[in-house]
């Protein structure tokens, strides 16, 4: 397969040749010895004190100014950029110059990943860098980097294009450093709710991918086949009923971070493969899980940014404190100025009609009234808001209101006009859990390719008896938007699904760089 190459991927090869005939391993094997980063160096590093004076450290060199026999160049590892200063006599021997000569002014690029030992000291203009006493090729860069240019307050080649930005994440991260930090909060989002979750005693564990019935949600499931079984599987939609499953084996709380996938369409808050946390503790119910989960959020805030307030697409969002609690029904009288309460199907499908609200034929009470609510009441709730009470229609794995068993007691969070958590008082009665599951199976044979399939060996494991139980489930994608500031999913995902890429025209490729 011949491979066409730009002008300047063209001199970086013969960059390599040449090196190589130098005798220089452009890709070494042996292990460079790195004992210090940019951050810690200029965190660190007091004159007074005179430390860092033997640090080797390693990065991708970002830039250099070459001026005749002394060189500065701007080295990045993971935790920033700092300066090095190098010397032709101090890098290479009396009698050959050609490390500093050859190597390091004609055959390094920008984008290159090298190794420097030396000692940190602060230069006549009063700036902190490396002065380098050895230096090192450890991975020589074939591609040229979109490096930002700024002139007069403008900015020049910024890698910005989203196409581009999630197809080549690995150059995102390179010339973007804001982009890193995303993912660094992304994982202090998740640690501090393991860390809450362990404290509160329950017990991580792991459920299958591969399952031979996709229940714990009303979604469309990937479908796929096991040669040696000879049967169908599905990448999970969701994770519930196994970990019911195990709350009726005695755990008494447990929770898992699941890949969890869903053949449906994509936006700007939705993936196909996406991070789901659930989690379950018996003896609670819905009430309970409102108050844990506030403290959760609080602690999160905290622990990601330093306050429990977060600017999100301009709006400041308070994660701190006490959520309102406004059951659907009367989400949809204030939002939408009509009561729903008791209609039946017929009936709510006349009111979306005059709401002007668009429905299928195949949806059923429990999604008729869930398209008037998306319409008319999501947007609103911008602050934490848990939206209560659902009709029993709407929520097939649920146990019944106390109080009304027309409804069940269920939450899901709202933030920003975006669903953040779903949450229930677990359904426990076997036989009530296989009448839902008849109901899912009536709205599958009219059309709804998302209603949920029976289960039987989840309505046997109940049978056997499952104590009072509260689960959640909280999109943690969506959860790191939210804490982040960031306003689509793909950008808290280091590689969203895209369709295939199309191979580049050398003149598009050469264009591009």
């Amino acid at each position: 397969m011949n491979i066409e190459l730009s002008e300047q991927e063209q001199i970086r090869r013969e960059s390599l040749a040449k090196l190589r005939e130098l005798g220089i391993e452009p890709y070494p094997a042996a292990e460079y010895p790195v004992n210090a980063t940019a951050a810690e160096i200029l965190g660190g590093y007091s004159p007074e004190k005179n430390n860092f004076q033997e640090v080797c450290i390693a990065g991708r060199l970002m830039s250099r100014r070459i001026m005749g026999a002394a060189s500065f160049g701007e080295l990045q590892d993971e935790s920033g950029r700092i300066q090095v200063y190098v010397k032709r006599d101090e890098i290479c021997p009396l009698e050959d110059k050609t490390m500093y000569n050859t190597v390091w002014k004609k055959l390094l690029d920008i984008g290159d990943i090298i190794g420097i030992k030396g000692f940190a000291f602060i230069t006549q203009t009063g700036q902190l860098s490396v002065h380098a006493k050895e230096l090192t090729l450890l991975s020589k860069s074939l591609r040229v980097l979109p490096i930002v240019k700024e002139a007069d307050g403008q900015v020049f080649d910024a890698f910005s294009d989203p196409e581009l930005r999630y197809r080549q994440r690995y150059v995102d991260l390179i010339v973007n450093p804001q982009v890193r930090e995303v993912f660094v909060k992304r994982a202090k989002i998740i640690s501090t709710m393991r860390e809450y979750f362990n404290e509160a005693g329950c017990l991580e564990v792991e459920t299958p991918i591969l399952q031979s019935i996709p229940g714990g949600a009303t979604a469309r499931p990937f479908v796929t086949h096991h040669n040696a079984l000879d049967i169908p599987l599905y990448l999970r939609i969701a994770n519930e009923l196994y970990l019911k499953r195990l709350i009726v084996g005695g755990y008494s709380g447990v929770y898992e971070f699941a890949k969890d996938f869903r053949n449906e369409g994509m936006d700007k808050t939705h993936n196909p493969e996406f991070t789901c946390m659930e989690i379950y503790v018996a003896y609670k119910d819905y009430n309970w899980m409102m108050c844990f989960v506030e403290k959760m959020l609080e602690k999160i805030s905290l622990a990601v940014n330093g306050t429990t307030k977060v600017n999100i697409g301009g709006t400041e969002v308070d994660f701190g404190g006490t959520y309102r609690r406004l059951p659907i029904l009367e989400a949809i009288k204030e939002y939408a100025g009509v009561d729903v309460k008791g209609m039946d199907e017929d009936e709510l499908r006349a009111t979306c009609k005059r709401l002007d609200v668009e429905i299928e034929p195949s949806m059923g009470k429990g999604k008729l009234i869930d398209a008037i609510f998306g319409a008319y009441c999501e947007e609103k709730l911008v602050q934490p808001t848990f939206v209560t009470d659902y009709p029993v229609e709407m929520s097939p794995l649920t146990k019944r209101h106390r109080n009304d068993p027309t409804l069940t007691e269920r939450f899901e969070l709202f933030v920003c006009g975006k669903e953040l958590a779903n949450a229930y008082s677990e359904l426990n009665d076997p036989i009530d859990q296989f009448e839902r599951f008849q109901e899912q199976a009536a709205l599958k044979s009219k059309g709804d390719d998302e209603a949920m399939y029976i289960d039987m060996d989840f309505v046997r494991a109940l049978e056997y008896g499952m104590p009072p139980t509260s689960g959640l489930g909280m999109g943690i994608d969506r959860l790191t938007m939210f804490m982040t500031g960031q306003t689509t999913i793909q950008d808290v995902l280091f590689f969203p699904q895209m369709r295939p890429e199309k191979p580049l025209k050398k003149e598009e490729a050469e264009k591009q760089e």
